[in-house]
């Protein structure tokens, strides 16, 4: 068995978290699959393996469509985690088929790629509002300014969450997702056990008021959505709606301020965008590669599977490594070089297959609406100060950016 305790690999050394490539870069030249005690999975650094298994189908989000934790030979979750387990476990990320296909396919009739291009001037108008408080004031934090309130606020008009409404909507997505790190604390799971509760009884009483009197938002296309006699159940609305919020924004905020992180640290690149805004969605798509807001995707092992000659077990977690896939020199020439301008880019920082996020034309809508914005209304935007990495390992941020305009 290829293990990988002497490595550099260390999700909870902030030296790691820092700069977590290098160890890939080990990772990939120690084998396609090792087995990491730590968080008792395999790790899957390559990306033409990463890509392959998030389109099989003998891996799941979830076994409980084939077998009982008992017969999988996993523990179930306290009583205590509950809610959060609830919420989560009926959304369509951690579903498979059939339900994860019914319900996709519900979602869709209501986010439709009409939906998505009509919020645009909307998006449009916010960025560039955000944006200009931040200029008059002289710069501020990248994070807190623009980067945070914009897919806020697009996801919560979007779902016709009231603005009066909405100032608990970013805690509540970063508690809840503090249970997708390896090996969550108790107090981190404590705090999304309240937040799933307090969320879902939030959006029980929108949903309901939204039965009484339908509108144009996305929760009333929620409730209108059917197939004959298909219908999503009140959990599957209140568990689309959050999943919604927490992967629309958490991997959105995340873009912006790693990307612009990455622009401060080489000007070169910084300057051609500057000097040619056309470069603007290549270069999202390459700051999405460079530094991939979300680290580790994790699969579980439905049949046994053999990679590269190793067989993993049924019962086993694979863990993909998407940070690692995007870094990887089979995929992509000089990956550890940042270029706007680079063309063949099949990062996979959207996942792939059956999850592949169904909100990556929005989340592209808003990346380049706010980095337009900068470009044109803070063209001398400099940084304030090095930022500090959030500690977290499989979403990937800073817990600021203090910027000025000069």
């Amino acid at each position: 068995m290829a293990a990988v305790s002497d490595l550099a690999f260390d999700p909870w050394d902030p030296a790691f978290v820092a700069d977590p490539y290098p160890a890939y870069a080990e990772l990939r030249g120690r084998g396609r699959v090792l087995y990491y005690e730590p968080s008792d999975q395999w790790l899957v650094p390559h990306h033409a393996d990463v890509s392959a298994l998030l389109r099989d189908r003998g891996l799941g989000r979830t076994y409980q469509h084939r077998f009982t934790h008992e017969e999988f030979g996993r523990t179930a979750p306290p009583p205590e985690h509950e809610p959060f387990h609830v919420l989560n476990d009926h959304g369509m990320l951690d579903l498979e088929p059939p339900d994860h296909t019914r319900i996709r396919r519900l979602v869709s009739k209501a986010f439709t790629p009409r939906t998505v291009e009509q919020l645009k001037p909307y998006v449009h108008r916010l960025a560039n509002e955000l944006v200009s408080a931040l200029v008059e004031a002289g710069g501020g934090d990248l994070l807190t300014d623009v980067a945070e309130p914009l897919p806020v606020a697009v996801i919560a008009e979007m779902l016709g969450i009231p603005e009066a409404d909405r100032a608990p909507l970013r805690p509540w997505s970063a508690d809840i997702c503090g249970m997708y790190e390896l090996n969550p604390s108790e107090d981190a799971a404590a705090k999304a056990v309240r937040a799933s509760a307090e969320f879902s009884d939030y959006l029980r009483e929108l949903i309901a008021e939204r039965r009484k009197k339908p509108g144009e938002d996305l929760i009333s296309g929620l409730i209108a959505a059917h197939d004959e006699d298909d219908r999503l159940t009140e959990q599957e609305m209140i568990s689309t709606a959050v999943l919604l919020l927490n992967a629309g924004h958490e991997a959105t905020v995340n873009a912006t301020v790693n990307g612009w992180w990455a622009l401060f640290r080489n000007p070169d690149q910084l300057a051609a965008l500057r000097a040619d805004h056309s470069l603007i969605p290549s270069a999202i798509e390459e700051l999405m590669r460079y530094d991939t807001p979300l680290q580790l995707f994790e699969r579980w092992v439905l049949d046994e599977i053999e990679v590269a000659g190793t067989t993993i077990p049924r019962g086993a977690e694979i863990a993909m490594l998407f940070g690692s896939a995007n870094h990887d020199p089979a995929v992509f020439t000089d990956p550890a070089r940042l270029d706007l301008t680079r063309r063949d880019n099949p990062h996979i920082s959207f996942s792939a297959g059956i999850h592949y996020c169904i909100g990556a034309p929005l989340a592209r809508i808003e990346l380049a609406a706010s980095m337009g914005a900068l470009l044109e209304q803070a063209p001398t935007l400099a940084l304030a100060a090095e930022p500090q990495r959030k500690p977290n390992f499989v979403i990937r941020g800073l817990e600021g950016l203090g910027v000025v305009v000069r």
